[in-house]
């Protein structure tokens, strides 16, 4: 059973909110994600098994190495910055995803958690950029840009292919383990932001508390 996400994601959006009173990337490109994973771990523990395990493959991108992340301003109240929000989403991801991988080992459960980079894909994420960017992208798309079939590839790796069986905390781009960024393996700042997540959005953090 391999749970894939994000389902869902917004880039370089104006300073804006979700229903929920979250800033919009993060909120939208993390939190949820967040939430729903863990509304599912029961179901997905029931679902691997010793030979087959369960998989959660979320999509991050190589955004995440410039990213930042602000404990005190997850929602970038201070200072927003389209950029800095979309960049700060997506190492959320990464760090999400190895601690998500931790706690899963330390339980003995048979589900992985990896994280993949589908690469620059020409999509309609890229709306909300500057009319010259859209310029340049519409020029070179044919030449530097994946097509969606081939932006999911990786994806659809990390979900069925018998290489990754068992395997997790991975960071993989086109269809290889490569390094994340350095900050990504910060194991007290993965704990942090799953303790804030969870108070974020309103769940227990007891497997946190417990390792």
């Amino acid at each position: 059973l391999p749970l894939l996400f994000p389902p869902a994601g917004v880039m370089l959006v104006p300073e804006r909110k979700t229903e929920d009173g979250f800033e919009e990337h993060f909120g939208l490109n993390y939190l949820g994600h967040f939430l729903l994973t863990n509304l599912l771990l029961d179901t997905l523990e029931r679902s691997g098994t010793h030979r087959h395990s369960a998989r959660i493959v979320t999509v991050s991108s190589a955004t995440h190495y410039v990213g930042k992340l602000h404990l005190n301003d997850l929602q970038s109240r201070c200072s927003y910055s389209p950029h800095g929000a979309y960049a700060q989403s997506k190492l959320a991801l990464v760090l999400f995803t190895y601690r998500l991988q931790h706690l899963l080992t330390a339980n003995g459960s048979h589900v992985t958690a990896n994280v993949v980079d589908p690469g620059v894909v020409n999509t309609e994420l890229y709306k909300h950029v500057f009319w010259v960017v859209k310029v340049v992208k519409w020029m070179t798309a044919w030449l530097f840009f994946k097509t969606p079939e081939e932006g999911a590839s990786t994806t659809i790796y990390a979900a069925v292919s018998p290489e990754v069986e068992g395997a997790g905390g991975c960071y993989l781009y086109n269809e290889e383990r490569t390094k994340s960024a350095d900050v990504a393996y910060d194991e007290e700042l993965q704990r942090m932001l799953w303790t804030e997540s969870c108070k974020m959005v309103g769940i227990s953090d007891e497997a946190n508390r417990l390792l």
